[in-house]
């Protein structure tokens, strides 16, 4: 498998945790000072998950995609595979944000899955570690002082 992953153990409660990766996602989606708008993301399997990446100097990035798994309080996970219609389209990953708990705290782990080592290589060139890392930092940081 091509795969890309980074962990956090996080110190609130599951639940604390779940909320903010949810309900909160425009805030530690992407890296400062990118900000993340979200146009529409259905918590369900099969549902529209539609998140816009702004940049300082008026970078654009939109992610439509489709919901393939969302398991209140443990776990969600999209794809760029096929759009909210239901096209084809050129897949690039599927992404897995999950949690669990994990001694007084929260075990977080993003994962990102490629149908290609090359796909795989490109995220990793793209700053996969930096920018997944910063994500999770943000994360932990408005869990553990929120709440």
């Amino acid at each position: 498998m091509h795969e890309l992953s980074v962990r956090r153990t996080i110190n609130a409660a599951p639940t604390h945790v779940w909320q903010v990766m949810t309900d909160r996602l425009a805030e530690w989606w992407c890296p400062l000072p990118w900000t993340t708008q979200v146009e529409r993301l259905d918590r369900f399997a099969g549902g529209t998950a539609d998140l816009v990446m702004r940049g300082p100097n008026g970078e654009m990035h939109r992610t439509p995609g489709l919901v393939l798994a969302w398991d209140e309080g443990s776990r969600f996970a999209f794809t760029d595979a096929i759009t909210p219609d239901l096209v084809p389209s050129d897949p690039f990953m599927i992404g897995i944000w999950s949690i669990r708990p994990e001694g007084s705290g929260t075990l977080y782990k993003a994962i990102a899955r490629h149908w290609t080592e090359e796909a795989m290589r490109q995220h990793r060139e793209m700053g996969f570690e930096a920018g997944w890392e910063a994500v999770a930092d943000q994360l932990k940081q408005i869990c553990e002082n929120s709440g």
